[in-house]
């Protein structure tokens, strides 16, 4: 039998309730889940953008919400939180302006946008409320 020196591309999706906790457990998860990949490099600055994109989550959608991470290949990770809200919060949404120096709000998402390596958000829609909602994800990768 020939051993395979390639490991196949992985996924994870951890349903989150409306608890304050559930960041920390979504923090938590990545880590291992990254450490168990051989992606320790990456823990730090995913921790960093699932901590936002999964407080904004919990903060402004009313319903359970998910974080997903998924291999994107090279020592890259995507992460993505799926919530119930449907509205792109800045900076997301194309044209946004930088959250002032001394802002109370906002800064956190404008993080992701700064230490991803790309980033995005998109609607989602269905034919049920708990269906509907939007995605923000980011992505990260092992510096050479």
């Amino acid at each position: 039998m020939v051993g395979s020196t390639v490991s196949p591309p992985w996924t994870y999706t951890l349903q989150l309730p409306q608890d304050p906790r559930a960041p920390g457990v979504a923090r938590a998860t990545l880590r291992n889940a990254l450490r168990v990949h051989g992606m320790p490099e990456l823990v730090e600055i995913a921790e960093l953008l699932a901590s936002e994109l999964v407080t904004n989550a919990y903060l402004h959608s009313s319903g359970p919400y998910s974080l997903r991470l998924r291999d994107a290949g090279r020592s890259r990770v995507r992460l993505s939180v799926r919530d119930t809200d449907p509205r792109i919060p800045a900076p997301f949404r194309w044209g946004a302006p930088t959250p002032e120096e001394l802002a109370e709000r906002g800064r956190g998402l404008y993080l992701v946008t700064l230490y991803a390596e790309c980033w995005g958000g998109y609607p989602v829609r269905g034919g049920l409320p708990e269906q509907g909602g939007k995605v923000l994800w980011a992505e990260c990768a092992a510096k050479a």
